[in-house]
């Protein structure tokens, strides 16, 4: 099981949205040190909060991150992008460009902290994933949850022998700016970020944050006209 208790974590897009709520919890369930990263962060008022730089598309920016936050035992790979349209009108550019951010930028993350989390113990890996992982009709940001969920399951069997818990995160629309043009019920991000952190304390290898991604997960063995939007 993976100490919260005076562990030093790092969130990336840990400055606002789910990111920030995910650093408070840590801070409230007894982290020591929350790095939490933005293309341009801010400074904080909370001395225990360690506000670095990070684009996810960039491997020195990604390389440097893990020289500055070599304490770590808590990595959340949180940081990620949207682009409006359907997969078939966007710009394959465009496409590329959110696949290198929401896919291999964790990838980056997680090859660069692996080491970091090997030699601080094991510790633990959590990705943020989205219940669009199972939803049809999301377009290309929809596409690059369901290929972060795969790369998820393939890190946790890899991370393992090294004694690193992997988390996957599934949850629908939350109240963050991400998703403020999105007119649905939307989970409170805190509340989503508590049950991530209580996760952490059991080393769940999952966490099914509502009832949207608790349904759609339930029925991926059944017929796949069952995955469009109810």
């Amino acid at each position: 099981m993976t100490e919260i208790n005076g562990a030093a974590a790092l969130v990336t897009g840990g400055q606002r949205g789910l990111g920030k709520a995910i650093a408070g919890e840590l801070l409230a369930a007894g982290a020591a040190k929350v790095y939490a990263t933005a293309r341009d962060p801010r400074p904080s008022d909370d001395p225990r909060i360690v506000p670095l730089a990070l684009e996810v598309t960039d491997q020195r920016s990604v390389d440097e991150l893990a020289r500055r936050a070599a304490d770590v035992t808590i990595v959340v790979n949180n940081a990620g992008a949207t682009i409006p349209g359907s997969l078939l009108d966007n710009d394959i550019d465009d496409v590329a460009r959110l696949f290198d951010a929401n896919v291999l930028g964790p990838v980056r993350v997680a090859k660069a902290f692996a080491p970091v989390l090997k030699r601080n113990g094991g510790g633990v890996l959590i990705d943020i994933h989205s219940a669009l992982s199972w939803i049809a009709g999301f377009g290309a940001y929809g596409a690059t949850k369901a290929a972060l969920w795969s790369v998820t399951n393939t890190l946790r069997l890899e991370l393992a022998p090294q004694g690193t818990t992997v988390i996957g995160v599934h949850v629908g629309w939350m109240d963050t700016e991400l998703f403020a043009h999105i007119d649905s019920p939307k989970a409170d991000p805190r509340e989503v970020a508590g049950q991530i952190v209580a996760a952490v304390g059991k080393d769940q290898p999952e966490v099914l944050a509502d009832d949207t991604s608790r349904y759609f997960k339930s029925v991926l063995s059944g017929d796949v006209a069952g995955l469009s939007p109810r």
